[in-house]
């Protein structure tokens, strides 16, 4: 397996606090993901910048979108994202609307499966749609309540789709070559980079131990 990518969650609503989290790890990170919070109170506008500031970076916008995926997305990647969201619970019509607006500017689609009853069902049928991510995501209320997503993708990476799998949900230091090893392609890390006294050391060791697994 390719060497998995790193994803950082910019989840701070302040635009300088994101922007210098970003400049701090960029060395170490494929991915930089635009939290739902974030996208919400920021806009289109922080895309923007994000991708003039990192022209080489991925852009992950966590749009989360439930309805109107074409309308909603489009915007976004017209000002340079790479990646949206849309959630597995929106539909297979919407995830579809989503797919359409990506492949318009060359783009990535990743299915969250936050919330989803049946994820292993949602996976196969939005890999057939042309869904090019499956996210397997615990968010923070379920992790909150002590879930963690390893039984799910676990699941979902023996189903064999021809798909990347991201993998979301309190992972840090201790527990990314876990995930790389059950199949994530994508290591999704927030709190253990930004909440670390060393931002730049954090991600440089999620990284190493990841390309290690």
């Amino acid at each position: 397996m390719a060497r998995p990518l790193i994803q950082l969650a910019l989840d701070s609503l302040d635009v300088a606090q994101t922007l210098k989290l970003a400049t701090l790890a960029a060395p170490y990170i494929d991915i930089f993901e635009i939290g739902t919070p974030c996208i919400k109170h920021n806009g289109v506008a922080l895309v923007r910048e994000l991708r003039r500031k990192f022209p080489d970076k991925l852009i992950l916008v966590d749009l989360k979108t439930m309805d109107a995926g074409e309308y909603e997305a489009t915007p976004f990647y017209e000002a340079g994202a790479d990646i949206c969201t849309v959630l597995g619970v929106s539909g297979l019509p919407t995830i579809a609307g989503v797919i359409k607006a990506a492949h318009k500017y060359n783009g990535e689609v990743q299915v969250d499966l936050i919330n989803v009853p049946d994820k292993v069902g949602c996976a196969r049928e939005s890999a057939k749609l042309g869904a090019h991510i499956i996210g397997v995501h615990t968010g923070l209320d379920a992790q909150a309540a002590g879930q963690t997503p390893f039984a799910d993708l676990q699941a979902v990476a023996k189903l064999g789709l021809p798909v990347r799998l991201s993998v979301a949900g309190g992972i840090k230091s201790s527990t990314v070559q876990q995930v790389v090893k059950a199949g994530a392609n994508i290591v999704v890390v927030g709190a253990a980079i930004y909440g670390a006294p060393s931002p730049a050391d954090a991600a440089r060791e999620i990284a190493q131990l990841a390309a290690a697994a």
